[in-house]
């Protein structure tokens, strides 16, 4: 079956973010993003899924514990289980990317106290 944005499940979150739920199978998730400039999610880990995040268009922070990494698009990065990340829109224009998780992060989410920063 072809998925597209047009068809995939469609999400809101962080008030002005949104994805799309391109695959959603308990071993595998791949979803489309979109952060707009200056937003982004709250610090969390997951216990059992390992994530790549894939830059598509824009650019993209990860804050890690130790250090922040900017990915640009066609650049990607992998958060282990039980890595706490954030990942934020600093640039000038949306960010869009893929989300690729294994297993699914459905209920596998823990956010960590403290704001903003790691």
């Amino acid at each position: 079956m072809v998925v597209s944005r047009e068809t995939a499940e469609h999400y809101a979150w962080g008030e002005v973010c949104e994805g799309w739920r391109l695959l959603s199978r308990d071993g595998l998730s791949v979803i489309e993003e979109r952060i707009p400039p200056g937003r982004g999610e709250v610090p969390h880990y997951h216990q059992r899924a390992r994530q790549l995040f894939y830059v598509l268009s824009g650019g993209l922070t990860i804050d890690l514990p130790h250090e922040s990494v900017a990915l640009r698009a066609g650049e990607a990065l992998e958060v282990e289980p039980g890595t706490v990340h954030r990942v934020h829109n600093a640039a000038a224009d949306d960010a869009i990317f893929l989300v690729i998780s294994s297993p699914t992060t459905a209920g596998d989410r823990v956010n960590v106290p403290g704001g903003d920063k790691l």
